[in-house]
């Protein structure tokens, strides 16, 4: 009879139970990463393309002398740059040896719309992708 008992104790709190667990808000099954198609192009510390301190990018970060590209660092467009903080990472894809990812140290001219400027070294040959994929990290 204890057991009997025991059974019917169980169901009489089982709408309980089942009422609880059915107000669960059910998750997302997953998170899908943000990304974005950009035009992507590359550039140095000569002076003639960037402003009159080409070893200080606009977040104020200081960059190696004898080698830039170490820092992994991108300047973005301005429309970019509303989305995205000085010292957040992205990830680019699509571009070949250039695919990784990146830091945001530089801002872009105005003029420049949906870009991304990745910083080579000054010997580096200039580069041009019409289309990457940017993930934001």
């Amino acid at each position: 009879m204890g057991k009997l008992f025991a059974l019917v104790i169980g169901l009489m709190y089982l709408p309980v139970v089942v009422a609880i667990i059915s107000d669960i808000p059910e998750l997302p099954k997953t998170i899908e990463p943000t990304y974005h198609i950009v035009k992507v192009t590359t550039y140095t510390t000569d002076p003639k393309q960037t402003d009159s301190t080409p070893f200080i990018t606009a977040s104020g970060f200081k960059l190696n002398h004898k080698n830039p590209k170490k820092h992994r660092i991108i300047a973005v467009s301005r429309d970019i740059k509303r989305r995205l903080k000085f010292g957040e990472r992205v990830k680019l894809s699509g571009i070949g040896k250039y695919s990784g990812i990146y830091v945001v140290h530089d801002v872009m001219n105005a003029r420049f719309k949906n870009r991304i400027d990745i910083l080579i070294n000054p010997k580096d040959k200039p580069t041009m992708f019409t289309q990457a994929k940017m993930t934001i990290l």
